[in-house]
């Protein structure tokens, strides 16, 4: 066993000696704790949704096959589009004998109007000793041909056209060349790369009147949030509350469906001391402690009581005191010396 003043070891009072060389290889920091009066914080499961104002979906009208809308072939999920754009064709799908038929019905359309503008024409040339609602019922005919054999051809060779809602990002594309979709399948999904829209849901009743704000944890990123408001009608027993931030590649920050663990912020507040979570570890007992620099070698470990606060920090209630060194990076490693 090496000399105590060299190598990190647990002392038989529960503390850790840890060497400066040992400190500094372990990065291990500390801050000193200070009392704030801060908001009180309930964490609430949420999801991330679609801005229903910003962003929009692209389902099939009918039943067809899927074609790509230039040389560049399908969107891929990631790609901008812009309002008004042509992200893809259906070409709708019609039996043989269906096909069959319109295409005979085109064909004795053409006929009468090759027969109906003959006509028209025998008219026009007589038109000083025949009546004048003839020559104007012999076009009425013809006219009405000609929008029944475009109607017929359109839907013989025509194609529905996927064209983007809004302009955004595609969040997904489920659309393959050749693919065969029925009327209401999803094919395209647009967000705004500047809006975020969280969802939570609160279990237990909670004082609308009282939500301010909220925030949630994209890594080691606290995102603040807007309160936007809350259903009036439960689902699936839980009360949806609404979030947004509208920032510079907000809506990129956590894709759609994605769990978090939202931060909603009331209007009453409580005192106590703001810690970053990486101070927080847990003992054998399974208790949540912090670890105290006492001395410039020694730490010990306090069991604590803690809040939410903004999703990477807590606010400490007791079992720690104001001006006390907390370790609040390594905290981890220390915890496993023995």
């Amino acid at each position: 066993m090496g000399a105590p003043g060299n190598t990190p070891q647990r002392l038989p009072d529960g503390a850790v000696f840890l060497p400066k060389s040992a400190q500094r290889g372990m990065g291990v920091l500390t801050l000193k704790a200070a009392e704030q009066e801060l908001p009180k914080t309930l964490e609430l499961a949420g999801r991330v949704i679609m801005d229903p104002h910003l962003g929009g979906r692209v389902q099939a009208m009918i039943p067809g096959r899927i074609e790509a809308a230039g040389p560049h072939g399908l969107p891929a999920a990631g790609s901008r589009v812009k309002k008004g754009d042509v992200l893809a064709w259906v070409v709708p799908s019609s039996g043989q004998i269906e096909r069959s038929n319109q295409a005979a019905l085109l064909a004795e359309l053409k006929a009468s109007q090759g027969l109906a503008e003959k006509r028209l024409r025998r008219l026009n040339e007589l038109a000083d000793t025949v009546p004048r609602k003839e020559i104007e019922a012999a076009e009425s005919e013809v006219a009405s041909l000609k929008g029944r054999i475009a109607a017929i051809g359109t839907g013989l060779s025509g194609r529905d056209a996927l064209v983007a809602p809004v302009s955004g990002v595609l969040a997904a594309s489920n659309a393959v060349v050749g693919q065969v979709v029925e009327p209401k399948e999803l094919i395209f999904e647009i967000i705004d790369p500047d809006s975020l829209h969280i969802e939570a849901s609160a279990y237990e009743a909670i004082a609308l009147d009282q939500v301010v704000a909220a925030t949630v944890a994209v890594g080691d990123v606290s995102v603040p949030l807007s309160y936007i408001g809350a259903s009036r009608r439960l689902r699936e027993q839980a009360l949806p509350l609404m979030f947004e931030n509208h920032a510079t590649g907000a809506g990129l920050t956590l894709p759609l469906g994605q769990p978090v663990k939202v931060q909603v912020s009331l209007k009453r507040s409580v005192r106590g001391l703001p810690l970053p979570m990486a101070a927080l570890t847990r003992n054998p007992a399974n208790q949540v402690v912090v670890w105290v620099k006492t001395a410039p070698e020694r730490f010990e470990s306090r069991a604590v009581q803690t809040q939410p606060l903004d999703g990477v920090r807590v606010i400490v209630t007791g079992g720690l005191q104001a001006g006390e060194r907390v370790v609040v990076q390594g905290a981890s490693l220390i915890a496993q010396i023995r």
